[in-house]
């Protein structure tokens, strides 16, 4: 099932209304589609190098507002959700996205931001621990925009090579980024408590 949602969202980037479908893709990752927009945004500005920032912009932009969607189904639609949670490989992650919310607060937004570590967990989870919606919003500008823009740039200056590189190597990225935030907020709680 995901190899076929996949070689769609690879058609979709070809298509003359990519852009709307990178929109809707980047829209509806945040909250429940299981491919993230990364793999329409990179073959696009592979294609358009010249349009790569509009393109890692609008990708930002439509995923936040996907990622306040998220928010507002785990703020007011939890008790609906859950069970569905419980019976996919999503719970896990979203009990993990709950410690992480419980020990960082605004970090753990900004980190499932930018890693390979689902989003929509997070933003689901935010809502329904109800983190202030502001600090929600700017973390996911922040962490999002970092992960799309840094795609968008790379495969636009480095062209094919760099995206299968890039693509082979994204979850062990992602993950590197992981830890430095990690030791970034440990390193900033130790110094406030000293």
């Amino acid at each position: 099932m995901f190899k076929q949602l996949y070689d769609k969202a690879l058609g979709w980037a070809r298509h003359r209304h990519a852009e709307k479908y990178l929109c809707a893709l980047s829209f509806s990752e945040s909250s429940f589609f299981p491919i993230p927009p990364d793999v329409m945004l990179a073959p696009m500005a592979l294609a358009q190098p010249s349009k790569a920032f509009r393109l890692a912009l609008l990708t930002t932009i439509f995923s936040v507002l996907g990622g306040m969607l998220g928010y507002c189904i785990g703020y007011f639609l939890f008790d609906v959700v859950s069970g569905w949670l419980q019976e996919t490989h999503y719970w896990q992650k979203y009990l993990q996205a709950e410690s992480w919310f419980n020990e960082w607060g605004f970090w753990a937004i900004f980190v499932a931001g930018f890693s390979p570590i689902p989003y929509k967990v997070f933003t689901i989870a935010a809502g329904a621990l109800q983190m202030i919606f502001l600090p929600f919003v700017l973390a996911s500008m922040v962490g999002r925009g970092a992960r799309f823009f840094l795609v968008a740039m790379l495969i636009a200056a480095g062209g094919e090579k760099l995206e299968s590189k890039l693509r082979q190597y994204m979850d062990i990225l992602g993950w590197v980024v992981v830890l430095l935030v990690v030791i970034g907020g440990v390193a900033y709680k130790f110094w406030w408590q000293v």
